[in-house]
């Protein structure tokens, strides 16, 4: 039995300020039947409260607890790895907020620098990359929130974390060491924690084959595609990444509820 259900958000439970249709029925009857319902996001842009309060918002009433981004799975990354790193992020307001709260050093100062940390950020320009550049070549490590290409919003797919760290790889010739998003097993780990169940109780249902379909085929747990963020059916036919549903949209996956 599922008793698990993991949502990807951007693109499987709504596109922008908007729920894609059958959203809210489906996590609602989850609930009803006493399934564990968490959302996971690659996207920092937010805080765990901003997420619950949108979705809530939106009509999904929902707990900062169920939440799982990739800020909180950064923090806890560090904070076993580092946890008195001094950090230079790459990134906006609430990445930088929730480090901090985090309890987590922030610097510019390249030769304070023990670890940069890539996200994505709408405001990245010449003065980070340089800061970047200056503090890895120092020897800092190199790490990153996810590995997106792009985002999906209203408007069309805006670039990702993945150009930052591209940027950075390029000038530095130094490879990002570790990325802590989906696909990462880091974050399945974080996931599995919080459901508090075993990966083959749990569905992991998103939109993207290489973060949310191949982060649950290797933790083991049921995958199910939804046609509503960036897979197109073109991509689906010749990736060699399979998931064991495909659905339409979120209003598919009622079908899985026993």
């Amino acid at each position: 039995m599922l008793n698990g259900f993991i949502f990807d958000l951007d693109g499987t439970v709504y596109l922008g300020e908007r729920l894609i249709p059958g959203a809210g029925r489906v996590i609602r009857r989850l609930r009803e039947k006493g399934r564990k319902v968490v959302f996971v996001s690659n996207k920092p842009l937010f805080t765990r409260q901003e997420y619950a309060a949108k979705l809530t918002r939106l009509g999904i009433p929902t707990s900062p607890q169920e939440i799982i981004n990739s800020t909180l799975v950064m923090t806890r990354y560090l904070r076993e790895a580092a946890p008195r790193a001094r950090v230079f992020v790459i990134g906006e307001s609430p990445f930088l907020r929730e480090m901090v709260e985090a309890g987590f050093h922030l610097t510019e100062d390249p030769e304070e620098v023990d670890y940069v940390i890539a996200a994505f950020d709408r405001t990245f320009d010449y003065q980070k990359l340089l800061i970047a550049f200056k503090a890895v070549i120092r020897g800092a490590h190199f790490i990153a929130t996810n590995p997106d290409r792009t985002c999906p919003f209203p408007e069309g797919e805006l670039p990702d974390c993945a150009a930052i760290i591209a940027a950075i790889e390029a000038v530095t010739q130094r490879q990002v060491e570790v990325v802590v998003g989906k696909p990462s097993p880091i974050t399945a780990r974080v996931v599995l924690d919080l459901v508090g169940l075993r990966p083959e109780e749990c569905v992991l249902v998103g939109d993207r084959l290489e973060t949310d379909v191949r982060m649950g085929l290797d933790a083991g747990m049921t995958t199910a595609l939804v046609m509503t963020g960036v897979t197109t059916d073109e991509i689906l036919k010749t990736s060699s990444i399979k998931p064991h549903y495909v659905f339409r949209s979120i209003a598919d996956v009622e079908g899985l509820v026993d």
